[in-house]
């Protein structure tokens, strides 16, 4: 399958220049036309037999490069889905500029955490989405109804925590890598506390056992957790109620918390404070894609094979999965 891509920008509400403006890279399947337009521009046709697409949008973590995350779009992408992934630089945190998945500090404070989404950029995402369904390449080719956030690290915190038809209707999933909703003390919450989740949509999980990032982090949240993926067990169990079976929790075998990008990048963010993955990383992100892409068809595209395709990955000891819940 060909598998093309092009850009668009966008601005955020509300946000001062020089830092309103995102840059987006939309992934999407191709067929190719043999056009003058393909020859010459390379703008290659989406192939319409797979539309409508439903579509993710895919946020990084704190300053990880989008670029990072291409090999994940790609393979969502040969599975019929159009997926997002955007570049921010904006002041994150007060007085600190980097990339950013759009972090809404104000909505994480104890009295106004759960009242709206964190992800402060996802509104500027909808309403650009819209365009792009308006006219180009991917016109009249996106399903606007079947949007699915998910993200690694700070980028799944807002993604998990701003899923919710309350927020958006037109959010149908979630999933989240590396990622929990333990609150930090900072905010003026207890030690070691879990915040709640909207929990209204399926939902997806997935840790590393070797997460460094966690386990050296837990001074933030005022406590030492017994295990790296101590918070993201506790975020499956305490955050949501389930009852619907479409809630997941995936542990992986060897996974830190950067088998989640490709290629390795040592000059930003945390990566030093990472432990090092013990299997081999290329398996683990195709089991996190499989994962991933096998939720997606089961929850938001409503697959029949879907379901035992996922309960046999996922029930059938592959040798990467230490656990599994759902509920």
């Amino acid at each position: 399958m060909n598998i093309r891509a092009f850009y668009r920008a966008t601005k955020v509400e509300n946000t001062q220049p020089p830092y309103d403006t995102i840059h987006l890279k939309v992934f999407y399947p191709a067929k190719m036309s043999g056009s003058d337009q393909e020859q010459n521009q390379g703008i290659v046709p989406a192939d319409p037999q797979q539309a409508p697409f439903p579509i993710v949008i895919l946020f990084n973590g704190i300053n990880c490069n989008p670029e990072l995350y291409k090999w994940l779009a790609i393979k969502l992408s040969e599975r019929g889905i159009v997926v997002v992934t955007f570049a921010w630089v904006a002041e994150n945190f007060p007085g600190v500029i980097a990339m950013t998945p759009g972090v809404n500090i104000a909505m994480l404070a104890p009295d106004t955490y759960g009242t709206a989404p964190t992800a402060s950029a996802l509104p500027a995402f909808l309403k650009e989405l819209k365009c792009i369904n308006s006219e180009g390449i991917l016109a009249g080719m996106l399903d606007l109804e079947k949007i699915i956030l998910g993200g690694h690290s700070a980028g799944g915190r807002v993604a998990i925590e701003s899923a919710s038809p309350h927020f958006f209707p037109q959010v149908v999933a979630a999933f989240g890598y590396g990622v929990h909703t333990a609150a930090g003390k900072m905010l003026g919450y207890e030690a070691a506390t879990i915040l709640p989740l909207p929990d209204l949509l399926p939902l997806l999980l997935i840790g590393g056992i070797c997460d460094g990032v966690i386990a050296n982090s837990s001074n933030r949240y005022g406590t030492i957790w017994k295990e790296p993926t101590t918070p993201v067990s506790r975020t499956f169990h305490e955050a949501i109620s389930g009852g619907r079976n479409d809630s997941y929790l995936m542990l992986v075998k060897g996974a830190n918390h950067f088998s989640f990008v490709d290629p390795f990048d040592s000059t930003t963010g945390r990566p030093f404070i990472d432990f090092p993955a013990t299997q081999p990383e290329d398996e683990i992100r195709s089991l996190i894609a499989e994962t991933i892409g096998l939720f997606i068809d089961c929850h938001v595209r409503q697959q029949p094979k879907a379901f035992d395709q996922l309960k046999v990955l996922l029930n059938n000891s592959h040798p990467l999965i230490k656990s599994f819940e759902r509920k």
